[in-house]
């Protein structure tokens, strides 16, 4: 078998995922982790493990075998859509509190696993169980299944059904698409600490509106109806309910009207339940206390700001003495605080809460190119820094153990610690493959903005003659490409190693720069992050001079893919040749929490979306210019590009389109995700005219 290319490796290992543990959870009192992991760094099919902390013994509690693909419902291929899930297998687990048992989905089969004996029990439903959690006492099921709310008694085997509607439009105990798509919010019940009651969110979407999801590969089948709420338009309709075992309920109330969405909610044994409600416009939310024996909320804490507000997992959290944890932009800074009292300093910008306790474990940063673990006591203190490596750190923590994933420029592959106050104790194994490419950006910072860059060359050497440049951007909100990963920037290695420079770059708009320079984009979403990438260039040619600026290319996905679009339409004097994956070129077609954060809704500012749309550059395109969609992407339609397509055909402007049939927004086909890049290689290569 002749070895693997680059992108053969990547397409086959899922981006290098496959055999990496994930799915953390830390159970009962530190003493053991649960997580799942394949066997092998192109095995797909996800086991679920635990290790014994102490002995950093690791053992096999189920293993799924080929695994059961066939027969995902709905929810379940949503879902994984939404987290971007690359395996199959055990994808999802819940435990109890004191983490004897854990509950999960394979195919159509509801599955409850001893985490001590490793005894599998099925449980019988009426079809299609979906998100099952065990009550914290483990002594109940609770699970979703074709919109109703049910739960399994493990004692007497006896499975009822708590909360339904005849309406197949109107669901229970699920999140809606804007919550597990913008609010990372994937979940629509939650246990009361003693298992005796439930929170649960019905989601009513009869009024919103639909968009169809053809498969043209076969004509005679029915196209999929989705309801998508797009920006302007009407949202699902989200309450709450307080549920008994016995089938009784009382309506949590709060000024929905005022305040729609139903951002997170949390329920522990340190305070009561507890809700965190956002305006539409998201320049206001709220925290509620809520009686879970009337229904009736009180205000807690609220905040405000003139543009938008952002979302932080982890929080609110009731730390013990019932106070109150948030977050709040303070000096520039997204702070932590405690009954409203910064506890964290100015500078350091709170990326999400991992642990609320006595002591509270966050991820923070104040270098946009890195992420690190954090801790304060809750007691109050310095915040101290867990991890000090430069580098991505992440994880999961609770009970002063934590988990830690850390991703340095270093060493191609994440490493995962588990540590005990602090102190590393044991390790978790990854079978993820070693890449077979070697990446070695070089970090710069450019410009009177400070615009962090990497550069990438041939070989990580310094070229002896000019070089064709690509640009390889996302340039949006949430997201930054300028990493101190060695595995974010092996795909941009690859094409470096084709002949070209490769410039990352990170303009306004992109997170942990603060929230200053997260907002220069309101009501303006092009011509910034536009206008950042140009000068990145420029400000790099000028201190590299093989960067062959007659020679410039651009590429991107989503966001990127929009950012493409933009410059060869644009800015045609700097940008020669451009290849846009699944682009958001028109935000009248976009969802509404994302767009109308960013630049209000269509009917109070029309000539916003008109700006930042493309539709009418179309005429200007003078650039070779190849767009890529996946024709089952339910999160930026296929419209986009077809519509954008079809104003450059009336202008008579010669351009490329390449559908992927049977694909959502990211390609996860291993033969697709390969060729689609040797494609765009020589899409590119022929535009830059480059031998």
């Amino acid at each position: 078998m002749p070895p693997d290319s680059f992108p053969r490796q990547q397409a086959r290992t899922r981006n290098f995922n496959l055999g990496a543990p994930a799915g953390f959870q830390i159970l009962g009192d530190g003493s053991r982790v649960a997580f799942v992991r394949s066997k092998a760094g192109d095995d797909p099919v996800a086991c679920l493990w635990t290790l014994e902390v102490e002995t950093g013994e690791e053992r096999l509690i189920f293993d799924p075998g080929a695994g059961d693909e066939a027969h995902l419902s709905q929810d379940e291929i949503d879902r994984r859509e939404r987290v971007g899930e690359r395996h199959a297998g055990v994808t999802s687990f819940a435990t109890d509190e004191a983490g004897r048992i854990a509950a999960f989905v394979l195919g159509e089969r509801l599955l409850v696993v001893d985490l001590s004996s490793g005894d599998v029990r099925e449980l019988p439903t009426p079809g299609e169980p979906f998100d099952p959690r065990p009550d914290p006492t483990g002594r109940r099921v609770a699970y979703v299944s074709r919109g109703s709310l049910r739960v399994a008694d493990l004692g007497s085997g006896k499975d009822v059904e708590l909360a339904s509607d005849p309406d197949p439009d109107v669901h229970w105990g699920v999140a809606e698409f804007v919550a597990a798509e913008e609010m990372d919010r994937r979940r629509g019940y939650w246990w009361s600490p003693d298992g005796e009651r439930m929170a649960a969110a019905r989601v009513d979407e009869r009024a919103v509106s639909i968009r169809y999801l053809p498969s043209p590969i076969d004509p005679t089948a029915k196209p999929r109806a989705v309801r998508y709420p797009e920006a302007g338009g009407v949202d699902a309709i989200v309450t709450l309910s307080v549920l008994s075992m016995d089938g009784a309920g009382v309506d949590v109330e709060w000024d929905r009207e005022a305040f729609p969405y139903l951002i997170t909610v949390t329920w522990g044994s340190e305070g009561p339940l507890t809700l965190l409600v956002m305006s539409r416009d998201q320049r206001t939310q709220r925290a509620l206390s809520v009686d879970h024996d009337s229904g009736a909320t009180k205000v807690v804490a609220e905040d405000h700001d003139e543009h938008w507000l952002h979302v932080v997992a982890g929080v609110p959290a009731w730390l013990p003495g019932e106070r109150l944890l948030m977050t709040r932009d303070l000096d520039d800074t997204r702070r932590l605080t405690i009954d409203g009292e910064p506890v964290t300093p100015v500078g350091l910008q709170v990326d999400h809460v991992m642990a609320a306790g006595e002591e509270i474990v966050y991820a923070a940063t104040d270098d946009p190119t890195q992420m690190h673990l954090w801790r304060v006591a809750a007691s109050g203190g310095d915040a101290e820094p867990i991890t000090t490596a430069p580098g991505l750190h992440g994880g999961e923590a609770s009970g002063g153990v934590a988990v830690v994933a850390s991703a340095v420029v270093e060493e191609p592959l994440t490493t995962f610690a588990v540590l005990r106050d602090g102190a590393r104790v044991a390790s978790i194994t990854s079978h993820a493959e070693r890449p077979i490419l070697e990446a070695r950006p070089r970090f710069i910072t450019v410009g009177e903005r400070e615009l962090r860059c990497a550069l990438l060359t041939p070989g990580g050497e310094d070229p002896t003659e000019p070089l064709p440049v690509l640009l390889d951007p996302y340039g949006g909100p949430h997201g930054s490409r300028v990493v101190r990963s060695h595995r974010a920037f092996l795909e941009p290695q690859w094409w470096a190693d084709q002949g070209f420079a490769v410039l990352v770059a990170d303009g306004r708009g992109t997170p942990n720069r603060g929230p200053e320079w997260e907002r220069t984009i309101h009501f303006d979403v092009a011509d910034p992050v536009l206008q950042d990438q140009v000068d990145a260039l420029q400000g790099t040619a000028a201190r590299f001079g093989f960067l062959d600026l007659d020679r410039v290319a651009i590429r991107g996905w989503s966001f990127g893919g929009y950012l493409t679009c933009l410059a060869l339409l644009r800015r045609p004097d700097v940008f020669h040749a451009g290849v846009a994956g699944a682009p958001s070129v028109d935000w009248a077609l976009y969802d509404t929490f994302y767009t109308e954060r960013y630049i209000g809704t269509p009917q109070e500012h029309p000539d916003v979306y008109r700006r930042t749309s493309v539709m009418d550059d179309a005429p200007k395109l003078s650039r070779p210019l190849m767009l890529v969609h996946g024709l089952a992407d339910d999160n930026v339609y296929v419209a986009n590009t077809l519509a954008l397509s079809k104003a450059f055909m009336e202008a008579g402007r010669p351009h490329t389109v390449l559908p992927l049939s049977g694909i959502t927004h990211r390609p996860v086909d291993e033969h697709v995700a390969e060729n689609l890049l040797l494609l765009e290689l020589r899409f590119l290569k022929e535009a830059l005219a480059i031998a």
